[in-house]
C-alpha cells in the first residue's frame, strides 16, 4: 500500500510539472523579448491601463500578452508559477467572460494556488489534490472577472501553508528574485517573486504573515486585511476548519499605487454580494481624506520581546522613524500588552488539532516542510518525554520563553480550545483598551525579525489591518551582528531566527517595515503607508528592473 501510494504521488507530481511545461511551451508568442508596446504597457499606471481598455477593449489582449511575458520570465528565474491559465484568459477576453467595462478592465491578476478557478486544480502543493479541477469559479475569481480583471496564472505555496518557504513535491521550490539561495517567503511566496519581477497585482492569504512575509522578503507591497473585509469562500486549504487564527485573503502589488487602486476597486465591487462572510462596508474615502494631510501620532514597535529585530530590520525601522520625524510626525515609544502572550496563544490555536488535519492530506513518501515536520514530531511525542524536555529547557537551560511555548505543544481537547478562544478574546480586548488609551494613529514595526531565510532554513491573533512596504536592502557592512553577539545567549525562538542571519550572504536582499492599524482600518493603513513612502522619498526603494 505504501509503495503504490508513493508511486501515485510521483506520477501526479510528474503529470503536473509536465502539464505546466507543455502549457508554457505552447505560448510561443510569449517567449520573445519585450517590444516597444510591452515597455509602454509596463510603464503605465494601473489607472492608465484601465482607461485604455475602456476606450478600446481590444487593448486588453495587449496587456495580457505583456504580463504573460513577465510571468514566464519570472518563472524561468524563480519557479514561481503553478497553473498557467493564459490560453484560457485569451478565450475569456474573446467570449465576454470578463467585463471590460469594470474598474479593473484588462488588468492581469495572479492568484495564490489556493484560489479556485474553473477548469484548474487548486493543489495547495499536495499531490492528493491533483485532478481536483473546479467545475465553477470561486467567489474571488467571479468578482475579479466581473470587475474586468484577467486571472492569468496561479503561484506557488508551501505544502502545508505553514512555512516561510514556498516548496512542495508537486511544483518544486520557488526562489527569491534577489538571490536564488534564499526563499521568497510563504505561504504566498510565488506571488512575492512574480510581483518583484514585474507582475502588477496578486491575491494571497495571511494567517500569521503569509502576505506580509513574502512582501518583506521579496521587496513588494501587501495589505493584510481584517476578517470580513475580503472574500474567503471559493478557496482550498490544507487546514479546513482552523479558525483559532483565521486566514484572510488579501492583496499584494508591485507598487503602493497599484495596491491602493486595486483594493479600492475590489471593495467597490461590493464583495459582500459574492460571499456571505464579508461585512457590507463600502470604501470610505473620508478616512483617506482624514489621514492624508495632518501630522500623525505613530507608535514604534521596536521589539516583541521574544526575538529582537536583526541589524538589517532594525536599520529599516530606524530609517523610517527618522524620515517620519523629519516630516513632522510624532513618534511614540509604546508598551503594549505582551506580544509573547499572543505568540503563545496563536501558536497553539493554529495547531490545536495536533496537526492531524494537515497531515491527513499527505501521501506516503510526500516530503514535508522541515519546520512543520519538526513541529509535528514534537506534537506526537509521549507526554512524559515532553514534560522532561520542558523541565530541562526551563530549569537547566533557564530558557523561560522557549519552555512556556513548549509546555502546551500538544493536541488540545474541545474544553481546552474553548479556554484558548476565551483567552484570545480577552487579549484582543486588552489591546483595544490599550490602543484607546495610547491615542495613536498606527504602529510601525518590522514585518519579521530577519530578511529572507535560506532554502531549507525552516526548522497572529489580533486580526488588525496591516500593510508592508519595502524600505532598504541588506548591507553587508552596515548590518553585521555586533562583535560580542553570542547565539547561545538567546532564547530558543531567537536562536532559530538568528542562526540563519548572515549579512554578507544576505547582501542586497530587501527589507521592509509594517504599518499596523486597528481592525477594519484598511483605508487608513493604505493612506498612512502613502505618508510613510512620501516621508521616505529621499530613501526610495529601488525595485528590480524588468529584463
Amino acid at each position: 500500500m505504501f509503495f503504490m501510494e508513493y508511486l501515485q504521488h510521483r506520477r501526479d507530481c510528474r503529470f503536473k510539472q509536465e502539464q505546466r511545461a507543455t502549457r508554457i511551451k505552447a505560448l510561443r508568442s510569449y517567449h520573445g523579448p519585450f517590444s516597444v508596446l510591452d515597455r509602454d504597457i509596463l510603464d503605465k499606471s494601473i489607472e492608465e491601463l484601465v482607461q485604455d481598455v475602456h476606450e478600446d477593449p481590444n487593448k486588453a489582449i495587449d496587456h495580457l500578452n505583456t504580463y504573460g511575458k513577465v510571468a514566464l520570465k519570472a518563472h524561468t528565474k524563480t519557479n514561481c508559477l503553478t497553473e498557467i491559465m493564459i490560453s484560457d484568459a485569451e478565450r475569456w477576453l474573446r467570449d465576454g467572460s470578463i467585463n471590460l467595462e469594470g474598474p479593473l478592465a484588462g488588468i492581469p491578476v495572479s492568484l495564490k494556488d489556493t484560489v479556485d478557478v474553473a477548469g484548474y486544480d487548486s493543489t495547495v502543493g499536495m499531490s492528493i489534490n491533483v485532478g481536483n479541477a473546479k467545475p465553477i469559479d470561486g467567489a474571488t475569481t467571479r468578482l475579479l472577472k466581473d470587475a474586468g480583471a484577467v486571472p492569468y496564472v496561479k503561484t506557488n505555496v508551501p505544502i502545508t501553508l505553514l512555512s516561510f518557504e514556498s516548496s512542495n513535491d508537486v511544483w518544486g521550490q520557488s526562489s527569491n528574485p534577489y538571490n536564488n539561495k534564499y526563499t521568497p517567503g510563504g505561504s504566498t511566496g510565488g506571488e512575492g517573486a512574480l510581483l518583484a519581477l514585474g507582475g502588477r497585482i496578486g491575491i494571497g492569504s495571511d494567517v500569521a504573515g503569509s502576505v506580509r512575509c513574502p512582501a518583506h522578503f521579496s521587496g513588494v507591497y501587501s495589505l493584510k486585511c481584517s476578517t470580513g473585509r475580503w472574500l474567503k469562500t471559493g478557496m482550498c486549504t490544507s487546514m479546513p476548519g482552523q479558525d483559532g487564527v483565521p486566514s484572510v485573503y488579501s492583496p499584494m502589488a508591485r507598487t503602493l499605487d497599484d495596491l491602493t487602486y486595486f483594493t479600492q476597486a475590489f471593495i467597490k465591487m461590493r464583495p459582500w454580494t459574492y460571499d456571505y462572510s464579508c461585512h457590507p462596508i463600502p470604501w470610505r474615502s473620508e478616512i483617506e481624506q482624514e489621514y492624508s494631510h495632518r501630522n500623525l501620532r505613530i507608535g514604534i514597535f521596536r521589539t516583541d520581546g521574544v526575538v529582537d529585530p536583526s541589524p538589517a530590520c532594525k536599520r529599516a525601522l530606524e530609517i523610517t522613524e527618522a524620515a517620519l520625524r523629519k516630516a513632522g510626525h510624532e513618534i511614540v515609544e509604546i508598551d503594549p500588552p505582551s506580544p509573547y502572550e499572543a505568540l503563545c496563544l496563536a501558536s497553539i490555536l493554529l495547531n490545536s488539532d495536533g496537526m492531524e488535519t494537515v497531515m491527513s492530506f499527505f501521501r506516503s513518501g510526500e516530503r514535508n516542510d522541515r519546520g512543520v515536520a519538526r513541529m509535528r514530531w514534537y506534537m506526537t511525542l509521549a507526554r512524559p518525554i515532553k514534560y522532561l524536555h520542558y523541565l530541562w529547557v526551563k530549569y537547566i537551560r533557564r530558557d523561560l520563553i522557549w519552555a512556556e511555548l513548549l509546555r502546551s505543544w500538544e493536541p488540545q481537547t474541545g474544553h481546552q480550545i474553548w479556554q484558548l478562544n476565551a483567552k484570545r478574546e480577552a487579549y484582543k480586548r486588552r489591546w483595544f483598551d490599550w490602543w484607546d488609551a495610547s491615542d495613536i494613529d498606527c504602529l510601525i514595526a518590522p514585518p519579521n525579525a530577519t530578511p529572507a531565510i535560506p532554502h531549507k532554513g525552516m526548522r497572529d491573533a489580533l486580526d488588525y489591518s496591516a500593510g508592508v512596504l519595502p524600505v532598504t536592502h541588506v548591507d553587508k557592512a552596515k548590518d553585521q551582528l555586533p562583535s560580542d553577539f553570542k547565539l547561545n545567549k538567546l532564547n530558543g525562538v531567537a536562536q532559530g531566527a538568528y542562526k540563519l542571519y548572515d549579512a554578507k550572504a544576505m547582501h542586497g536582499l530587501p527589507v521592509g517595515i509594517q504599518v499596523v492599524g486597528r481592525r477594519l482600518e484598511e483605508e487608513k493603513v493604505l493612506t498612512i503607508m502613502r505618508r510613510v513612502e512620501d516621508a521616505l522619498s529621499d530613501d526610495s526603494f529601488p525595485v528590480l528592473e524588468i529584463d
